[in-house]
């Protein structure tokens, strides 16, 4: 088959969203891909559209997508790769650019090598042998969870004496959440530090809905916790990411601001809620997240490639 490849631009993140979610009904029996997602990946600052972003077209047709992006400075790169099963040479045509590309951007860092990672789910379109036989292997494992919310049962928790919630709306608290997400995630896997203003792009903070984001603090402690949610997946409420600082797991406080969330989201009229967790997360966030009713929903595997 032949195949026409060319740089994305905004003006394709329809076309592109129409693809994923293509790709969704594939590897997860529905479509799950917003159109805002695609256009908000497609701003990042970090991707240079015109050296970070290929499609490839079959007459006319959009059949595989890849975004590259660099969030490190340093060798660790990361990539976007979405293909139909029926058109693997264009998959690997967008893979073998991604790679070069990759390597370059590594190198203007000042590294001597690319360290890329591709997540993908696990019963993927795209043929794994193809990328076994480049190199690639899988290094790591997360489940999306998800679990159904009813305002009938999921209320607004009882807060322990000596604890406190509040939401996110002052530009105070903001910084704070930073801080406390940059402390909470330091010891995870991929973890990538993230300046304040670096951070509040990676959460699309100007259309961010900050009432949906919380501050769990105790009395002792002070400012110890955090949850991020957002209400702009049509597909489920969604929780970004939740985090307790070291010194103060082991306080209940992680599951009091996801029954948090799950009452304010059944609120809002959702009827289910999900998350992304590292299946080998040493901080007990899988265990956490089962007692609390959510079940996996599809699994995603990080493949990782060093270059050269």
């Amino acid at each position: 088959m032949h195949y026409t490849l060319r740089p994305a631009g905004l003006t394709d993140a329809a076309a592109i969203t129409d693809l994923l979610n293509e790709v969704d009904r594939i590897e997860i029996g529905r479509p799950e891909t917003d159109l805002h997602t695609v256009e908000a990946d497609l701003k990042r600052p970090d991707v240079d559209l015109e050296r970070d972003s290929w499609l490839a077209f079959h007459d006319g047709r959009l059949v595989a997508y890849g975004l590259l992006w660099d969030e490190s400075a340093g060798e660790r790169v990361d990539i976007d790769h979405y293909v139909l099963p029926e058109h693997q040479h264009a998959g690997q045509l967008l893979l073998d650019a991604m790679e070069v590309r990759a390597l370059d951007r590594a190198r203007s860092n000042g590294a001597a090598r690319a360290v890329v990672h591709l997540h993908l789910n696990t019963e993927p379109t795209l043929d794994t042998g193809l990328i076994e036989k480049r190199g690639w292997s899988v290094v790591r494992r997360y489940h999306v969870l998800r679990r159904p919310v009813d305002p009938a049962v999921d209320l607004v928790p009882e807060v322990p004496s000596g604890v406190r919630l509040r939401s996110c709306v002052e530009e105070a608290d903001r910084s704070r959440v930073h801080a406390l997400y940059q402390s909470s995630f330091a010891e995870h896997f991929d973890f990538q530090p993230r300046g304040y203003e670096q951070w509040l792009q990676d959460v699309d903070a100007d259309v961010l809905d900050w009432s949906l984001v919380w501050i769990a603090a105790t009395e002792e402690l002070g400012d110890v916790g955090f949850l991020l949610a957002r209400n702009d997946r049509e597909a489920m409420g969604w929780i970004r990411s939740l985090g307790v600082v070291r010194e103060a797991r082991g306080l209940g406080l992680g599951g009091l601001l996801l029954r948090n969330a799950f009452a304010a989201f059944a609120a809002r009229g959702r009827d289910t809620v999900g998350l992304g967790v590292d299946t080998s997360n040493a901080t007990g966030a899988p265990a956490l997240y089962a007692r609390h009713g959510m079940a996996v929903h599809f699994a995603v595997d990080t493949w990782e490639a060093v270059l050269p």
